[in-house]
């Protein structure tokens, strides 16, 4: 049997893309395709469940129907990727499509409620009057009845092919789109970076209060073998939610608890009215928000800003306040951020003070500029340990070590192993890495630029002054025996 590649499922969704491009943007026309690849999905899955029980139970439908509820969805007929195709010629198509994405949510309260309450199918604003919009998606549904992609479970590469597929997409929308784009997602190695430094452990709550489509969550939960974990995470923005909530079911993560929300003005994962606490905390959170919540956080009620309240435009240590109160006895933290927060002053300044002074911070890594969509800053990861041991802080610069890549750079598995190793066995490495102790940090005033740690000071290699005449002595004679030639050619054209 011809198995289905991830390759294959990218190859045949990009080329679906080519339905929406010119028509509406990227970042929009992404809510359409990505829902109708979870759909097909869930049909090809379902359907194949569905003949294994009627090979088994032959026309016992009631016991058939039984041994459905226990799997991990229901699907009726009519929601179905089969039938909406049949129905691809209607003129409500729209109407179709959103009926049954209504009833797969009804169908399915536990896991899928309103995991599509984002996406509307029949939106005139986005996809145009009737016949136009019935025609983008007749097409869109035939670039989806391709026999290439097929998404059973039997006929996939590898369990994660689908999952994987997914984010793939996203990151090529991410890409597409810019910096509209980069707000969902994450790079997938530093998210596999962050995930290796913070080590989670087998029975560990892992929590992402900016989660976007899910991506640092999902590889930090691979970091664990025998799944043994609960994922949490909370998004703002109602598309990317929804994205997240898909990712994980594709991911075979079922039972992650993922809330739609404003985590600073709003934390939902609370236990007891106070903030639930975690073994571990990631996030890249939106870089240098302004307008982030300062009126809440003025009057926080979960004690969450105890080192001071961030300034009104920039919200990066309010992410980070929240994240290590979230964290519990034990926690640790990896975040990213703009180097700003490093070494701004006043508040902020405050703020890493008090951090740093209470012993939780535990690492600063520089990373390569151009790592992420729709940016080229270059970004750092803090990690900070609720339950230290030593009472220094490690201090590695990975800028200049990256793959340089077309529109973004890309960091190797070699780049990301050398950082975690250096970061796991507190190394010392010339040029790379530093290990300051409190003394240190104080006498450089809670600044953290990395350059006051990390010496990366290439010297130049010493001028030879002789060499140099002897060069300078050359190019001068050359330069007079073609200005000899030119003089004659000039003659010869009586010029």
């Amino acid at each position: 049997m011809q198995k289905t590649t991830q390759d294959t499922i990218n190859g045949v969704l990009w080329r679906a893309c080519d339905t929406f491009r010119g028509t509406i943007d990227s970042s929009q026309y992404k809510d359409y395709i990505l829902t109708m690849l979870f759909v097909k999905f869930l049909s090809d899955f379902y359907n194949e469940k569905l003949e294994e029980l009627k090979q088994k139970f032959g026309n016992n439908e009631e016991r058939i129907y039984k041994s459905l509820l226990r799997e991990k969805f229901v699907l009726d007929e009519k929601c179905t990727f089969e039938y909406i195709y049949k129905n691809r010629k209607a003129d409500n198509l729209g109407e179709i499509i959103n009926a049954a994405l209504e009833k797969i949510e009804e169908d399915n309260k536990r896991k899928l409620e309103g995991v599509f309450r984002n996406i509307d199918f029949n939106n005139e604003s986005m996809l145009g009057k009737p016949k136009e919009r019935n025609a983008i998606l007749k097409h869109l549904l035939e670039d989806f009845n391709d026999n290439r992609l097929d998404l059973r479970p039997s006929v996939l590469a590898e369990n994660d092919v689908i999952g994987d597929a997914y984010e793939y997409m996203i990151a090529k929308f991410a890409s597409d789109a810019g910096k509209k784009g980069g707000e969902f997602f994450t790079p997938s190695q530093v998210s596999k970076l962050i995930a290796k430094l913070v080590s989670p452990k087998s029975g560990n709550r892992i929590y992402d209060p900016t989660c976007g489509s899910g991506s640092l969550l999902i590889k930090a939960s691979k970091e664990i073998p025998d799944n043994n974990f609960q994922i949490y995470g909370q998004e703002k923005n109602g598309q990317t939610y929804a994205l997240c909530r898909m990712n994980m079911f594709l991911h075979e993560i079922d039972d992650a608890k993922i809330e739609w929300g404003d985590t600073i003005r709003n934390p939902l994962h609370l236990e007891d009215d106070s903030l639930m606490k975690f073994d571990v905390v990631v996030a890249n959170p939106p870089f240098s928000l302004d307008k982030w919540g300062i009126e809440v956080a003025e009057k926080d009620i979960y004690s969450r800003f105890e080192y001071g309240v961030p300034p009104k435009s920039k919200g990066d240590l309010a992410f980070v306040e929240h994240m290590v109160a979230s964290a519990n006895e034990s926690g640790t933290v990896g975040v990213v951020l703009p180097h700003g927060v490093l070494f701004r002053g006043a508040s902020e300044g405050k703020i890493r003070k008090g951090l740093i002074d209470d012993n939780y911070l535990d690492a600063v890594i520089g990373l390569p500029q151009n790592l992420f969509f729709g940016t080229g800053i270059p970004a750092c990861i803090l990690v900070f340990k609720k339950n230290k041991l030593t009472n220094d802080v490690i201090f590695i610069d990975a800028s200049k070590e990256f793959e340089s890549g077309k529109n973004q750079n890309i960091l190797r598995d070699l780049d990301i192993e050398k950082v975690v190793e250096t970061y796991k066995e507190r190394k010392e490495i010339e040029k790379y890495s530093h290990i300051a102790n409190m003394e240190e940090i104080m006498e450089n005033d809670y600044n953290l630029n990395i350059p006051r740690y990390v010496d990366t000071f290439e010297e130049e290699e010493p001028v030879d002054l002789n060499q140099v005449k002897v060069d300078i002595s050359k190019i001068e004679s050359e330069l007079k025996d073609i200005q000899k030639e030119m003089d004659k050619y000039l003659d010869e054209l009586g010029l």
